[in-house]
């Protein structure tokens, strides 16, 4: 009796009930199993980094653009690309300048004209000529141009000695043409001085359209000074001291610099900055890394200095010794790099100055534009171009090529013996492999530039009975004792001459093989191996 009472006062167990209760119990099992997947897949979410870097932080993208260790992702000692690079070569600032169907053609005079003004002819029609030339008979001239098929948005400036001849009726005409910038009476002259004033106030969009290089120009790169106790005295300034970027690749150089004049633009101070640079062992020919190099020469600090506020910091340091205890000018150091251009934004110390450690890589200068500073701080690429010295040389190989050629780049050595990564490379850049190739891609005749890593130029000798054949090399006048380039360099290093070093060969190398008016490249279209090794492709492109 009192068992059978308790089983019927609990009703979840009556025999009816038992399938209703088991449903539940099965509903109630699933939705927990569900609520601890959601779970599970939320936390994987939120902590897993996917492999496409589009979609990695800024840490690993500088890691990837920095880093040399990595065995199948060989270093590239490649020029790297700066401002010019970036622009379109379809500027509005081409719109304004003159076309040659602008210019107004005049027809020839009448044979009755001719012959009538020809007993007018004043002075002696067998006389020298009184020519604005240096010597009799000459003149020099000069003109800006852009090739027809440019690929690069810049403007080329030439000057060149015209011999003139006068005949019997008068009539002029052009006996010779000199070579490139050969009219030397006709180029502008270096500005003196650099105007006072080294600060710079940010122009118009207009006017940010129409900066465009002028390759042929004469530089001016000059260190800008300050005019004034008053002028230093009024001056916000940031510098960067230490760190570990020195000697490293110019591709980690550059993205630590352009780091700095993003924050000194950011908080609208005057970047401070060492223009003597170390360059890395993979770019010189000692395999040493060499300190003294200028950043003039490889970078235009002409247009830098116009376009920004900027200020050697050996000049900096002497005025500063001078004027900083009598004006109470004030320094604020930082030394750990997580502090944000943001919070420093209401500093008012005329100086803020970051100093790295030496532990790397936390002593890096780009870690400062790292995580939240990266959407606030942009780096002024825009700022930094070429040198036009080196430019100059590009645009004088060019020249002597008529603007006319094509380009192949041709991608050997260390690459070609590691048949691991590259098993087909060597075979498929041999000069049987090449004409095959290149039969179907250029006209035979042309003139083509080869732009390689190849030391051994003789290789390509086969290519000769099919091509006209271009090295660098052959243009090593452009940049021997004798050259406009060497006197330049020489007097920007204190009276000592510079090396045309690794850095400066494969710049002009690339250079030239940029303005082809036909590019082909080693990788995908002379070669189906991946350009980082055996498998990369996909990764490479994506």
């Amino acid at each position: 009796m009192l068992g059978r009472s308790g089983l019927s006062r609990t009703g979840s167990f009556r025999p009816e009930n038992l399938g209703q209760n088991a449903l539940h119990m099965i509903g109630n099992l699933c939705f927990t199993i569900f609520v601890i997947a959601v779970l599970v897949f939320t936390i994987i979410a939120a902590t897993y980094e996917p492999e496409d870097p589009l979609f990695h932080p800024s840490t690993k993208i500088t890691t990837f653009l920095t880093s040399t260790s990595n065995a199948t992702f060989q270093s590239d000692n490649t020029v790297v690309r700066t401002g010019e690079d970036f622009m379109a070569a379809n500027q509005t600032a081409f719109a304004t300048f003159i076309n040659v169907t602008d210019v107004v053609e005049i027809k020839e005079a009448s044979t009755d004209e001719t012959s009538s003004s020809g007993s007018g002819c004043e002075g002696d029609s067998k006389g020298p000529l009184d020519s604005p030339g240096p010597e009799e008979n000459t003149c020099d001239m000069a003109w800006r141009f852009r090739p027809k098929e440019g690929k690069t948005a810049a403007f080329y400036k030439d000057y060149r000695r015209f011999v003139i001849n006068r005949s019997e009726n008068c009539t002029l005409s052009v006996v010779s043409i000199g070579d490139y910038h050969s009219g030397v009476n006709a180029r502008k002259k270096k500005k003196k001085n650099q105007k006072p004033g080294f600060e710079k106030t940010s122009g118009t969009p207009e006017q940010a359209v129409v900066a465009l290089p002028v390759v042929g120009e004469t530089v001016n790169d000059s260190l800008p000074v300050v005019e004034s106790e008053n002028a230093f005295s009024r001056g916000k300034y940031l510098i960067y001291v230490g760190g570990g970027d020195r000697c490293k690749s110019m591709n980690h150089y550059l993205w630590s610099f352009l780091c700095a004049l993003g924050e000194a633009q950011y908080l609208n101070r005057t970047l401070v900055m060492d223009l003597t640079l170390c360059l890395s062992s993979i770019y010189t020919s000692s395999n040493q890394d060499e300190e003294g190099k200028d950043f003039r020469f490889y970078f235009d600090f002409e247009h830098l200095k116009e376009a920004a506020s900027v200020l050697d910091h050996e000049q900096f340091w002497q005025d500063w010794s001078k004027w900083q205890k009598k004006d109470g000018l004030s320094l604020h150091l930082v030394e750990d790099f997580r502090v944000t251009p943001m919070k420093l934004s209401e500093v008012k110390d005329s100086l803020i100055m970051r100093k790295f450690g030496s532990a790397e890589p936390d002593n890096y200068w780009y870690r400062v534009c790292e995580g939240e500073t990266e959407s606030v701080v942009q780096r002024p690429w825009h700022l930094v171009w070429k040198s036009r010295r080196l430019m100059d040389i590009v645009s004088a190989i060019a020249s002597r090529l008529n603007w006319d050629y094509d380009s192949v780049h041709i991608v050997r050595g260390e690459k070609a013996r590691n048949r691991d990564l590259w098993p087909n490379l060597a075979q498929d850049t041999s000069p049987d492999a090449l004409i095959s190739t290149l039969q179907n891609k250029i006209e035979d005749g042309r003139n083509v530039y080869i732009a390689t890593n190849e030391p051994d130029t003789s290789f390509f000798d086969p290519l000769k009975d099919k091509y006209s054949t271009h090295f660098v090399d052959e243009y090593k006048d452009l940049w021997d004792e004798n050259s406009e380039w060497y006197s330049e360099t020489k007097q920007l290093n204190k009276g000592v001459p510079v090396e045309f070093d690794g850095y400066m060969r494969v710049s002009v190398d690339t250079e030239v093989f940029l303005r082809g008016k036909k590019q082909i490249e080693t990788f995908n279209e002379l070669t189906n191996d991946c350009k980082d090794g055996i498998n990369t492709c996909n990764a490479a492109a994506s």
